[in-house]
């Protein structure tokens, strides 16, 4: 019974104990013995603990119905000795009626009793010992639990206040456990805090759902540093279900808070500088490697920025602008050397950063100046931006009293060795202040730019020298093709590693076809360059002979074996150890590819070069599988062909070594890193070539780097005529009425004539010296093509025709009227053709009666 409460009246009103009691738990049971040992009375807890009803207990010997059969006879002799007045304490044995072996173990408390006529009787107390040991167990879990937790612990009542601390939570907080008894989350909390947790609180005890990891920020008592906690809240209920408060778990995590702010700031730092290597140095230009700078740095790094150069760097003086830690070499005296502001970003204002006066009388300065982009200036001697030049060591400088700055980092960019600036890196007011990890971020941009910036410096030096190589290499002018959009890129090597020997060249074949190549003659210096232009002047003779790409190659191995020049006397008396040597080799690897947009197959022939990339539209690149074959120089080996039908659109990219290998990293990375820089070949060709420029290590130096891109852009079938003639002489006018129709088709009426008198020479002259069937093609692109095809062999040879002949003039008018005409080889015979410009063009001027009449 829990309360006995007096009426007004002052009668006694009995309240049952309410749910959730420890009578709940502990299960007691209680029965009566009358005079003769049997049950008399049976409650309703016996029913529950034993299963048996009370009509079922009552008038029945619990020994015989309860006790097993070995402990019967000692369970009589208890019975009677409790009926003659002796009371009994012990652990009895029990099992359900029907059942032989015990079930349960009940302690029962036994007390003797007496009749209304005086007769001896006994009352019975048990209790079930497992709810006894369960109890034990589960107190002293909770103690344990409670009591001994490395975590705070608190248990709040319905109405919010402390009813239980543990040690640990008292060790934080002060005091003993026990003091805390009775107190809210506002003695220990900020307001704002404490009304968050208080709102946490009483959510958890209406709904019952659970809070996990709620985050509040507060301060123990006289400590001055702000903790970070996090807790965890759940709804405790008695064993009937009634709510009877919170319970609340907290975790000290600042260390974890602080760890995970040094990781976001160190995931932060990690992208600044992935972002860095890819934005910063995108250009030879030094004023646009600053911006890039200060575009990585503003306003993911800092709120403010700016890049100062030094004068002679940007005036392009042949002398270095000098090496840390030499005050001589950067020009120091009164103050620093001249040095220009090249950029300037800002995420806070538009004004610019002041000069650095120094902070000190002695400054030199008379206050602090701002500094537009463009002008030149120089530092105070004694100032900490003077010092940093002088020493290459970071300076931080706290802004003065209300400025916008917090604090700046001062950060001298340096390259090789080479002092070529000075960033400053400059954080507001309210910002987090710069730490160590921000300085060593701060160096590392600094000299990022710096070795940009030192590079472009070099190649303004040598740009004039590389031009000359450069413009002796690329194809004059533009390259332009039928059915291919071209682009190309040449980068020389640096002055350390001599002039190298890559080429490439477009050549424009008949038919509107087109040789594309690319080469590269091992070795450096003049003679490697001298043997590559040799190589290129042979590869375009060769392509005019309309040669297959396989014996190009062998030709161009041949010559190859001819460059090498004899060692001289005096060259063998200094080499005498290394034995006899008759010439040097020179070795070169090429490829050779020759494109048809009509039916968009290219035919590659290798000797020893790098494969050829092909992406594919909505493919990822591949390399081509075409046989490398032996370098040229080598001999004695033939050369094979491959033949590649390319989708419209798709992406072909020849290249020479220099682009993918370096010392920095194998040849298969460098072939990976380019493939994966062609994933975007939609845009266009010039952007492509400058995404793999950027992507790749093209900076070493070690290398010259060549790279010829051609996008496939066949010619549409309107643009084509191609008919087949029987042998038979109709087919001359029939071939005449094609090429007047398609001309009409085409809108090119101008050139009728001419084309049907120079087709009927051509077909007239298959008819009388080819063979087989014949096959007129009209091509039009940025000119006009014939090509007559028939089985012969023999090719068509131009001949003076005397005064007395009545022929043997046609191919005579043929190179008369054309702008240019040829013949060449095909698998199954031969191909004359000839090229007509189109009106709108600038086309060949229309044959004189001189010229004419010089046929006769």
């Amino acid at each position: 019974m829990s309360e006995i409460p007096e009426t007004a009246s002052g009668g006694v009103v009995w309240q049952s104990s309410p749910p959730g009691s420890i009578y709940d738990y502990i299960r007691v049971a209680s029965f009566s013995i009358g005079p003769d040992g049997l049950v008399e009375q049976w409650s309703r807890r016996a029913v529950d603990l034993f299963g048996v009803t009370a009509e079922e207990a009552r008038g029945k010997d619990p020994v015989e119905a309860f006790m097993p059969a070995d402990l019967r006879e000692r369970g009589h002799r208890r019975v009677k000795e409790i009926l003659d007045g002796k009371e009994w304490t012990g652990l009895v044995p029990f099992r359900m009626p029907g059942e032989d072996r015990p079930r349960g173990i009940a302690e029962m408390y036994v007390m003797p009793s007496e009749t209304q006529t005086g007769e001896r009787a006994a009352l019975c107390i048990v209790v079930d010992v497992r709810a006894l040991r369960r109890i034990e167990t589960d107190l002293a879990a909770s103690q344990a639990i409670f009591g001994q937790s490395p975590f705070g612990f608190l248990l709040f009542g319905t109405d919010l206040t402390v009813k239980r601390a543990n040690r640990r939570f008292a060790t934080v907080f002060g005091g003993e456990a026990d003091d805390h008894r009775g107190r809210t989350v506002h003695d220990y909390l900020g307001r704002a805090e404490a009304d968050r947790m208080t709102t946490a609180l009483r959510r958890v005890l209406e709904t019952g759902e659970s809070v996990t990891d709620f985050q509040i920020v507060g301060a123990a008592p006289g400590a001055r540093d702000r903790r970070h906690w996090s807790i965890n809240l759940y709804r405790v209920h008695s064993g009937s279900g009634r709510p009877i408060g919170v319970a609340g778990l907290g975790i000290d995590v600042t260390r974890r808070h602080n760890a995970a702010r040094e990781a976001a700031s160190a995931r932060r730092n990690l992208a600044l500088l992935n972002e860095a290597g890819a934005r910063i140095g995108n250009s030879l230009d030094l004023e646009a490697t600053a911006r890039e700078l200060l575009d990585v740095a503003v306003p993911g790094f800092c709120d403010l920025a700016s890049v100062d150069l030094f004068q002679g760097l940007l005036t392009g003086d042949e002398a270095p602008p000098g090496r840390w830690g030499n005050s001589h070499d950067v020009g120091y005296g009164a103050g620093s050397a001249e040095l220009r502001r090249v950029a300037f970003a800002s995420a806070v204002s538009d004004t610019p950063l002041r000069t650095d006066e120094g902070h000190g009388p002695d400054s030199g300065c008379c206050g602090p100046v701002p500094i537009e982009v463009g002008a030149v200036h120089r530092y105070p001697f004694n100032s900490p931006c003077a010092g940093a030049l002088r020493t290459g060591r970071v300076r931080t400088v706290p802004g003065a009293e209300g400025d916008l700055v917090q604090s700046t980092l001062v950060v001298p960019m340096v390259a090789h060795d080479t002092l070529v600036g000075l960033v400053q890196f400059s954080r507001a007011k309210g910002s987090e202040p710069f730490g160590e990890r921000d300085r060593a971020l701060a160096v590392e941009l600094a000299a990022r730019a710096a070795v940009c910036i030192d590079n472009a410096r070099l190649y303004r030096r040598e740009h004039e020298r590389a031009l000359i190589l450069q413009r002796s290499l690329l194809p004059p002018g533009d390259p332009e093709a039928a059915g291919l959009d071209i682009a190309c890129r040449y980068l020389p090597g640096t002055a350390a590693t001599e002039v190298g020997g890559d080429w490439f060249d477009v050549i424009e074949l008949p038919g509107h076809r087109t040789a594309l190549v690319i080469g590269d003659v091992m070795g450096r210096g003049l003679r490697a360059a001298v043997a590559m232009g040799e190589l290129r002047t042979a590869v375009r003779t060769l392509a005019q002979l309309d040669l297959e790409p396989a014996e190009v190659l062998s030709h161009l191995d041949e010559i190859a074996r001819g460059l090498g020049a004899p060692i001289g006397a005096q060259q063998s008396r200094t080499h005498k150890n290394r034995g006899p040597e008759l010439s040097e080799v020179y070795l070169a690897t090429c490829v050779y590819a020759v494109y048809d947009p009509v039916t968009r197959r290219c035919t590659f022939a290798n000797a020893g070069h790098l494969p050829p990339v092909l992406v594919e539209p909505g493919e990822e690149a591949l390399l081509l599988d075409v046989p490398p074959g032996m370098p040229l120089g080598v001999g004695g080996e033939p050369f094979e062909e491959v033949e590649v039908e390319l989708p419209e659109g798709a992406l072909l990219a020849l290249y020479t070594d220099g682009l993918v290998e370096s010392r920095d990293h194998p040849l298969d990375e460098g072939l990976q890193a380019f493939r994966r820089a062609l994933t975007d070949p939609d845009r266009p060709l010039e952007d492509v070539c400058d995404r793999v420029l950027t992507s790749l290590n093209t900076g070493h130096g070690e290398d010259d780097i060549a790279l010829l891109m051609a996008r496939i852009q066949g010619l549409p079938s309107e643009a084509v005529g191609d008919w087949r003639l029987p042998r038979e002489p109709r087919s001359v006018g029939r071939a005449r009425e094609l090429a007047r129709a398609q001309l009409a088709a085409w809108d090119l009426e101008a050139l009728v004539d001419t084309v049907e008198l120079l087709v009927s020479e051509l077909v007239t002259n298959a008819l009388r010296y080819g063979e087989g069937e014949i096959r007129l093609r009209l091509l039009r692109d940025r000119t006009l093509v014939c090509e007559v095809w028939d089985a012969g062999l023999v090719q068509p040879r131009r001949r003076r025709a005397r005064d007395t002949d009545e022929g043997g003039r046609g191919l005579q008018l043929v190179g008369l009227l054309s702008s240019s005409w040829g013949s060449r080889r095909t698998p199954r015979g031969k191909t004359v053709w000839f090229e007509l410009d189109l009106p709108d063009g600038e086309g060949a001027a229309e044959p004189t009666v001189e010229q004419l009449l010089s046929m006769f």
